[in-house]
């Protein structure tokens, strides 16, 4: 552990490691391993990747992510998309993902993919959500981590209701909600209220990109007319938070009703800094709105492209903001409360996994 200022002692990375850990907000398609992409870019015929050397790849995405601007950040996602356009590539990104996290340590996620971006070889939508499954249940065989899908829809495109629709399908099979995503700015999710109306119908989940990349009104479409259960990032709620000269802040009545009703936050701070929804880490929002309270969860958004993986999202937040491990397990429950498994997993979870795997974690490192 790490003393921080002489009083909080910070976890190190390794002793993160160990700790169990939820994902609500990670892309399937931004978490692929680099030599994945080259492996599958020779088998499927892709020509367009940069470079077919692992090392160069790997900091040719990262660095393209960190360019201030979220336009630029999803160029990478050009060369992902096109290397999982087969069941197997998409079998296999799916399996190596739940791997990934379960080495990380991740007990619970939800990752998510837009079945959508992934028919350019013939594959159905069924086909695409079919194949992702089957990996995620491949990956997690054996592994102490349950990984769900959330479905998603491009903000750009007009087929949100057919996505919609399949999300409802599959929420037997793994798929637990639906998101949208894309640029927000020119796209409210407005634009998409058959999709959201539809999935409210069924008693089913919404999560909305919205607060990303665009502001206040993004935030309060998404939350007041499409019916969103949580916003994906939302760190522009801050908008709505004013500072008094005295130092203390004033509520705006969005950001009030974001917390009262306790509305996950599905932040993800090193990507907010590489798209440019926040200046440094030291200055990301989630340092103010945890000491507010509101719920905010830890997430990776794209680990190839942000070169991060939840462990290090936290470790990271914990070094820039002085967080102990009562702070980590915080924002952990948070994370398992805000989840879209049914109730009695999320309980069971808490209680039989989290909370013992922390009072475990915080025993170790007290004796190192």
């Amino acid at each position: 552990m790490t003393r921080i200022d002489g009083a909080v002692e910070v976890p190190t990375l390794e002793e993160i490691r160990h700790a169990p850990k939820v994902l609500l907000h990670d892309h399937l398609d931004g978490g692929l391993r680099p030599q994945t992409v080259i492996d599958l870019a020779r088998q499927t015929g892709y020509g367009g990747l940069p470079t077919e050397d692992v090392d160069e790849l790997t900091k040719w995405f990262r660095a393209g992510a960190a360019r201030g601007d979220l336009g630029l950040y999803l160029e990478g996602f050009v060369h992902t998309v096109a290397v999982m356009q087969t069941r197997d590539a998409l079998v296999r990104v799916a399996a190596e993902c739940a791997e990934d996290l379960a080495d990380d340590g991740v007990v619970y996620a939800e990752v998510r993919f837009a079945p959508e971006l992934h028919t350019a070889h013939g594959l159905t939508e069924p086909e695409v959500v079919e194949a992702v499954l089957e990996g995620f249940r491949l990956g997690s065989e054996g592994r102490a981590i349950r990984v769900y899908s959330l479905l998603t829809a491009m903000r750009t495109a007009a087929r949100s209701l057919e996505i919609a629709e399949l999300a409802v399908r599959y929420r037997d099979d793994g798929v637990v909600g639906f998101d949208i995503a894309g640029a927000e700015k020119g796209s409210p999710p407005t634009e998409h209220l058959a999709a959201f109306q539809y999935v409210q119908r069924e008693n089913f989940h919404i999560t909305i990109h919205a607060g990303e990349g665009f502001g206040i009104p993004s935030i309060w479409e998404a939350l007041q007319i499409c019916g969103a259960d949580r916003l994906g990032h939302g760190v522009r709620i801050v908008d709505d938070i004013g500072r008094r000269p005295d130092g203390s802040v004033s509520l705006g009545r969005l950001a009030s009703y974001v917390r009262d009703r306790r509305v996950p936050l599905e932040m993800c701070p090193t990507s907010n800094v590489q798209t440019g929804a926040a200046v440094t880490l030291a200055d990301h929002p989630i340092g103010l709105l945890r000491s507010l309270f509101f719920r905010v969860t830890v997430n990776t958004d794209n680990r190839l492209m942000s070169g991060v993986t939840v462990s290090s999202e936290l470790h990271d937040v914990s070094e820039a903001f002085g967080y102990g491990w009562h702070d980590i397990e915080w924002l952990t429950l948070n994370a398992m409360k805000s989840a879209f498994a049914h109730f009695d997993e999320r309980l069971g979870l808490i209680n039989g996994v989290i909370k013992p795997g922390f009072a475990a974690a915080r025993a170790a490192s007290a004796t190192r």
